[in-house]
């Protein structure tokens, strides 16, 4: 199916409720993956093993994933987005007036006809099994339409997609890639200034929230999803950057698969001393929400025993703060706040 590319140039009002300021951020940020060539474009990018090239800003792009979606949207680029899809939270306060005049294209995974209706001239993703085999679509059947694509480079560099699941981390996960992909897309839209503004701002809360804090001794359990066979977290994906940042102890940090499945005798058998669970909007699997994470916890006879459950010790994260993200750094801040409060850091 042939795409039409509509190119609709306006002028982009820098927003500057989207993006966050820096405060104090000494660290330099990373380099982008690539040099652009003579006045910026075209651009091309090493991304997860392919070469990309952007001969232009794009100007109707799609997001098939919510972390990629809230990335565009803090850089200000609400109005160059044709569509997003994919979602399993509410966005951030700040994010929501420009997202509003976003088209979704659906809460879940969309057709490939879906997004083609779109015309988009450029497409993201957060998950390599979104521009995979049984996904959206496989990322040649975009560029076969002269549409480029880019993937998180969060789910590749490190990680290994080829078995069943959710990957395994080959290397530890850092913020650093999530980093690097904020000026990638920054330098793709034109906006470098913005992503430098960004990946600052990012990194001063990361250092406010671990400022002075020592939760070692304190063990912690990642709940993602579903209640039949738990999606609990590894070592090595962004639930490690939080536990490792604070000193603490994932009690599954013997797996390196990113969401390995695990029954609830072992989680019982572990004991966390607090447990993070995921609050989720989406209706993909069952216990998504935190309300029904911990209805079940405290009504099941094996977890209701857990020290965690009977004191309550719980801290509520969205999926994007759970899942390699800009979000993550909301994640470190909201864990390091409830590990003070319940006692567990000084």
């Amino acid at each position: 199916m042939p795409v039409a590319h509509v190119r609709r140039f306006s002028v982009l009002a820098l927003t500057g409720a989207l993006l966050l300021t820096a405060c104090g951020a000494d660290d330099s940020p990373p380099p982008p993956s690539a040099e652009p060539g003579e006045n910026g474009y075209p651009l091309t990018l090493d991304n997860c093993g392919r070469t990309v090239e952007v001969t232009a800003p794009p100007e109707r792009a799609v997001s098939l994933n919510q972390g990629t979606t809230e990335i565009l949207l803090s850089l200000g680029l609400a109005d160059r987005l044709a569509g997003t899809a994919t979602w399993t939270d509410p966005l951030p306060r700040a994010l929501e007036e420009a997202n509003a005049s976003v088209p979704r294209l659906a809460d879940n995974a969309p057709s490939f006809e879906r997004v083609l209706d779109a015309e988009p001239d450029f497409v993201a993703a957060s998950f390599a099994s979104t521009l995979g085999t049984g996904g959206v679509a496989e990322r040649e059947r975009f560029e076969e339409l002269g549409v480029p694509t880019y993937l998180s480079p969060s789910d590749c560099v490190g990680k290994d997609n080829s078995g069943e699941g959710d990957g395994t981390r080959t290397e530890a996960f850092t913020m650093e890639t999530v980093y690097g992909e904020v000026l990638d897309l920054a330098r793709v839209f034109g906006v470098e200034e913005r992503g430098d503004e960004l990946v600052a701002s990012l990194r001063a809360r990361a250092e406010r929230a671990t400022s002075g804090i020592d939760a070692s001794g304190a063990t912690l359990l990642y709940w993602f999803a579903n209640s039949e066979s738990p999606y609990m977290a590894g070592c090595c994906g962004a639930p490690g950057v939080i536990t490792d940042a604070l000193g603490a102890e994932n009690v599954f940090d013997d797996s390196r698969q990113e969401w390995p499945q695990i029954n609830w005798e072992t989680v019982a058998d572990r004991d966390p001393d607090v447990l993070v669970i995921g609050d989720l909007t989406r209706r993909s699997q069952t216990s998504e929400s935190a309300a029904e994470k911990i209805a079940f916890l405290e009504s099941h006879p094996v977890t209701r025993t857990m020290t965690a459950v009977r004191e309550q010790r719980y801290v509520l994260l969205s999926g994007q703060a759970m899942n390699p993200s800009i979000r993550t750094v909301e994640g470190l801040e909201l864990v390091a706040a409830a590990l003070r409060d319940h006692g567990f850091a000084e």
